[in-house]
């Protein structure tokens, strides 16, 4: 089956390229640290001493990477694998970046004659390890239609949604409303223990009325044991708050709400939460609303 180059080995990353390596896929591999690919090298897969390695022997690429800075450092960088990729490259970036990003890596790519696709991921560890990701996908329809069985081997669902940008838009939506979720749900509980409700009772009430979200379920374990095992480490999504942020600046829209929630997470970023899943921020409010810090 085809060769593909997977760049960027994380907690999503690392299992994306598993379930790819599962389904008979070649891999060449690069990851700023080593060891996270070792369980994807002892399968066979090819190890790339620098992004531009990574391009030698394949023409699609995968990037899974936690901040645009670091998808430029990969891309266009001194050992950078844009410059090595041949004309009619596919480059698909699963990363979470803004749409501007998004547009000027596509530009950059076509430069060199290099298809960009955007493809972020709606999903956690959880439906990563499964192969249940959702795939928003923007770009090129020929090249995302070639893209599909890839695509589904790492995903249950592909929604296309446009030119380049558009899969950034939406899942910068997801995000956002991922994240103020969570945060007025941990508000709400900190409120109702201090008005004298039950922790349990608290959850049993307010998971299971209308106003609340469902993921919330499922997480309800992180929050009642205080095991904050990232699924999605708090760090990453106050950076995605913060590029949705500055997407709004750009199209000169006022978020807020948004704004504030961005800056209570980079609080509790800052009092060590940044590695935990972003569920942790219960706890934080918790904590500091028990000394009196928040």
């Amino acid at each position: 089956m085809e060769n593909i180059g997977f760049i960027g080995l994380g907690i999503m990353g690392s299992r994306m390229a598993r379930n790819l390596q599962e389904q008979g896929y070649r891999l060449t591999v690069y990851n700023r640290t080593k060891s996270k690919a070792q369980h994807l090298l002892d399968q066979g897969a090819k190890w790339a001493d620098s992004p531009k390695e990574v391009v030698q022997d394949t023409t699609i690429i995968i990037t899974m990477l936690s901040t645009p800075e670091a998808i430029r450092e990969m891309a266009l960088g001194r050992n950078g694998f844009l410059k090595a990729m041949q004309t009619k490259n596919i480059w698909m970036n699963c990363s979470t970046v803004n749409p501007s990003f998004a547009q000027e890596m596509a530009a950059k790519a076509k430069e060199k004659g290099i298809v960009y696709i955007d493809a972020p991921v709606a999903g956690t560890k959880g439906p990563a390890e499964k192969g249940e990701l959702v795939f928003l996908v923007s770009g090129d329809s020929d090249t995302m239609a070639k893209l599909n069985p890839v695509m589904l081997i790492m995903g249950k669902k592909i929604i296309p949604l446009g030119s380049i940008g558009q899969g950034s838009n939406m899942k910068m939506l997801i995000n956002l409303l991922l994240a103020q979720s969570m945060l007025a749900f941990s508000e709400a509980m900190v409120l109702g223990q201090e008005m004298g409700l039950p922790e349990e009772t608290l959850f049993n009430v307010l998971l299971n009325v209308p106003v609340t979200a469902p993921f919330l379920g499922a997480i309800r374990p992180k929050m009642e044991n205080g095991d904050y095992e990232p699924n999605f480490p708090l760090q990453w999504m106050q950076k995605d708050m913060h590029l949705a942020s500055l997407t709004a600046y750009e199209r000169n829209v006022a978020m807020p709400s948004l704004n504030i929630a961005k800056e209570i997470f980079a609080l509790a970023k800052q009092y060590g939460y940044g590695t935990k899943d972003f569920s942790s921020i219960y706890d934080y409010l918790k904590i500091n609303n028990a000394n009196d810090n928040y």
